[in-house]
């Protein structure tokens, strides 16, 4: 039976939107979570690099930034009910693949925007948290349309 401090927990965690802490939670929902705010900071970092420099001087964030998208993108996609039919190298390999098109995809993009614009931080920032929502959005949205088309096939 489940205690007072346990229900509460749970009722916060649903107030706030979040899922409880299982195993499964943490590798496909949380882990995940945490790449998008990687995503997001590294967007930041590549089209303002000089905001960066001065928040964490002596380090260069890219690399770090990247493997956790790449990490948690990995697992988001891994998880995702178009790949539940295929076996888990298969499901390891498209997900890898998909992680490494979409985040080195978006790096190639906010490359780009970089060579295009003036060396602003604010605009730097701006353009590089609005591109990466949009990069994210429109992924989200396309696999949740192969999803339903997966699914609308697996019912068929």
């Amino acid at each position: 039976m489940a205690s007072a401090a346990e229900n509460s927990n749970c009722s916060l965690c649903t107030r706030l939107g979040l899922k409880p802490f299982t195993k499964n939670n943490i590798l496909f929902y949380y882990a995940p979570l945490h790449a998008l705010s990687s995503y997001g900071a590294l967007s930041v970092n590549i089209l303002s690099p000089q905001l960066a420099s001065r928040l964490i001087p002596k380090r260069d964030v890219t690399n770090f930034l990247l493997i956790h998208t790449l990490f948690g993108t990995t697992l988001y996609i891994y998880s995702r009910p178009h790949l539940k039919s295929l076996d888990v190298k298969q499901k390891i390999t498209y997900s890898v693949l998909g992680s490494t098109l979409f985040s080195l995809g978006s790096v190639l993009v906010w490359a780009i925007i970089r060579s295009s614009i003036p060396h602003n931080a604010v605009l730097g920032t701006a353009l590089g948290l609005a591109s990466g929502y949009g990069l994210a959005r429109v992924s989200y949205e396309y696999l949740k349309h192969v999803d339903a088309i997966a699914e609308k096939a697996a019912s068929a």
